[in-house]
């Protein structure tokens, strides 16, 4: 017998592990060679056992892939740390190897008498992971409930379990058609069920199931050991509980005592803020952080997030109520007060539970902080005086000894060849009392030692002296945080940028100006500068006290009517006439800026002239509406 056609073709086809369909080859040949049919008989005898060593040999291989995914859950059991981590890889394993598109894992609530979803590897739907299945209701429901594997080829269409809205409509969303389900079993109580699930139907064989029961088995095993561990390591922690508590007292009177020691040497020594935080945290560990009266940071050692200001400002009233340090959930809050008076607060996040003691090292430690505030608030009150002089020199003298002003503000860090802005802030900042009016000035000579500028009071004013060309930007900055500090609206008047002394006196005047322009046009409680007023803002800064009655009888009296009529009917008479005015009293372009047609725009002039009389449109009276509606504008700047 030749090679050609033989049987020996189909044992180097086995030894090349060929896919089936190449078996056929030898007898297509043979067929076409003309062989007698007793050589095509045998050679048919040879493809079927040849075909049934490969499955065979295919079936071993297949079993050798599961026993050794078998071994490695095993594995991972011996070396439990995360029931999660085992579970996740069960169920992974499960998958790859029935060859399924998805597989997961619910188990038993006891407490609500239903098994819910666990873990899943494959899925794609939210629905489908939130799935939670009565007892008896689905596939999974009646294995949770009887304790039998089932296996379903098509769900959707299967009558053996009860169907309900919410599981189908999960199993639908996730395409889930062909589903195996094993329970797992601990003795003889289920606790819950591992699947295998296709999204086209297909039938698990009886190895299947037994491959998937075996893995059930693994992890009923993993969830009974993290059950075991868990209540090893709770009967430890109760044990070590009483002998802890003991030690846990000697040593907080030990650290009491050093503290004790320590802040004492602080304050002796005239130790800052980060040093207090140091001393309490190498005491009773963990991470703290000082804060100010208005929230801000003032040290912070160890990782430790800012609370948030509705919790913080609640835990320090209570704080300084019950007259010691409170807990709001993983944090102590200790207010740090002098008096009446709140400075701030500590707030620590320890390593471990307080206990009495701990929390008078904290109350020891924000009773430090105080002092330390009240001595640093004195020296930076001196500082700030000596500052504030400077800036009064420069406003009100520049001239005096030039050289001696820019000495003076070297020593202090201040470049008066630098480009500044001042701003200068109403009499509504400051009210009658002594204690509010510095409080004012302590917040403004604050603000601007911060940002390397001065500040200082004068004529019953407040004057900051900042760094920078944004001079708008920096009044409605103080007016928007001085309001926050005052609780009343603040307007604030700025000009520049300039540089030099002769330059910021002259731009001081402005400023002052500006603020008199401001309060004249009703705008109490704003910031703007001498350059957002424009020729209007000059004109007003001169007017003195009386400018707003003066401003709002020429207003009324100008175009007061036009006004109250649009206020009344809802008409657009005013922004016709600033339209009109802007194009240089074309009908034509004025119509086409409102989007409007010309007659409307007539129509609309024809009611002005009837409200402010025929002559309105003469160049006197023309100029004294123009001004008039400038002043409007200015007066409403949202418009």
């Amino acid at each position: 017998m030749s090679l050609m056609s033989s049987p020996v073709e189909f044992l180097e086809l086995l030894a090349r592990e060929a896919a089936p369909v190449e078996f056929e080859g030898p007898l297509v040949a043979a067929r076409a060679a003309g062989l007698p049919p007793e050589r095509l008989a045998e050679l048919e005898q040879a493809k079927v056992v040849a075909l049934r060593v490969r499955g065979l040999l295919e079936r071993r291989r297949r079993r050798e892939i599961e026993l050794s995914g078998l071994y490695d859950t095993a594995s991972d059991l011996a070396g439990l740390r995360d029931l999660d981590d085992v579970l996740r890889a069960i169920v992974h394993r499960a998958r790859n190897l029935l060859g399924t598109d998805v597989a997961y894992m619910t188990l038993n609530d006891d407490e609500r008498g239903d098994t819910y979803m666990r873990v899943t590897d494959g899925s794609i739907s939210a629905r489908f992971q939130r799935l939670r299945l009565e007892m008896g209701d689905g596939l999974g429901g009646l294995v949770a409930q009887t304790g039998t594997p089932y296996v379903t080829s098509n769900y959707q269409e299967d009558e053996r379990f009860r169907h309900t809205g919410e599981i189908d409509g999960g199993v639908g969303e996730e395409g889930l058609v062909a589903i195996l389900g094993v329970p797992l079993r601990l003795g003889s109580s289920v606790i819950g069920v591992l699947y295998a699930a296709n999204r086209s139907a297909r039938p698990f064989a009886r190895e299947e199931v037994s491959l998937l029961v075996s893995l059930a088995a693994h992890a009923a095993v993993a969830i009974d050991t993290a059950r075991l561990l868990a209540e090893t390591r709770s009967a430890l922690a109760e044990l070590s509980a009483a002998n802890g508590t003991i030690r846990a007292h000697s040593s907080s009177v030990e650290r009491a005592a050093a503290a004790h020691d320590r802040m004492t040497g602080l304050v002796v020594r005239g130790g800052g803020m980060e040093d207090v935080a140091a001393a309490v945290t190498d005491v009773l560990g963990g991470a703290l952080l000082a804060l100010d009266a208005e929230g801000r940071r003032l040290a912070r050692v160890g990782e430790i997030t800012e609370p948030d200001r509705a919790d913080l400002v609640e835990a320090v009233a209570a704080s300084r109520t019950e007259g010691r340090s409170v807990r709001r959930g993983p944090l102590w809050y200790a207010a740090v007060v002098a008096g009446a008076e709140n400075l701030g607060a500590l707030v620590l996040r320890p390593e471990g539970e307080l206990v009495d003691a701990d929390q008078r090292i904290l109350e020891r430690a924000a009773l430090v902080t105080a002092l330390l505030l009240l001595f640093r608030r004195t020296v930076a009150e001196a500082e700030g005086r000596v500052r504030g002089e400077l800036l009064d020199d420069l406003i009100a003298r520049p001239s005096r000894d030039t050289d001696a002003l820019y000495g003076r503000a070297r020593r202090l860090g201040v470049d008066l060849d630098a480009p500044h802005v001042l701003v200068a802030v109403g009499d509504d900042a400051i009210a009658a009392t002594g204690s509010a009016r510095q409080r004012v000035l302590s917040w403004a000579t604050t603000y601007a030692s911060t940002r390397g500028g001065l500040a200082a009071a004068r004529d019953g004013r407040v004057v900051l002296m900042l760094p920078g060309r944004d001079a708008g930007g920096s009044a409605r900055a103080v007016a928007r945080d001085l309001s926050r500090v005052t609780g009343r609206p603040v307007t604030a008047g700025a000009s520049g940028p300039a540089t030099g002394p002769q330059a910021l006196a002259a731009t001081f005047a402005e400023a002052d100006r500006c603020l008199t322009a401001l309060g004249a046009l009703g705008r109490n409680g704003q910031g703007a500068s001498t350059a957002e007023l424009g020729f209007v803002g000059l004109l007003l800064g001169a007017v003195g006290d009386s400018g707003d009655r003066d401003v709002t009888r020429f207003l009324t009296a100008t175009v007061g009517p036009v006004v109250d009529y649009d206020a009344r009917r809802g008409t657009a008479l005013v922004k016709t006439l600033e339209a009109y005015f802007g194009v240089g009293g074309s009908l034509a372009r004025a119509a086409e800026q409102l989007h409007v047609h010309v007659n409307t725009v007539t129509q609309r002039l024809e009611r002005v002239g009837q409200l402010l009389g025929a002559d309105w449109q003469r160049p006197e009276r023309a100029l004294e509406v123009q001004l008039a509606l400038r002043l409007h504008r200015l007066r409403e700047p949202g418009r």
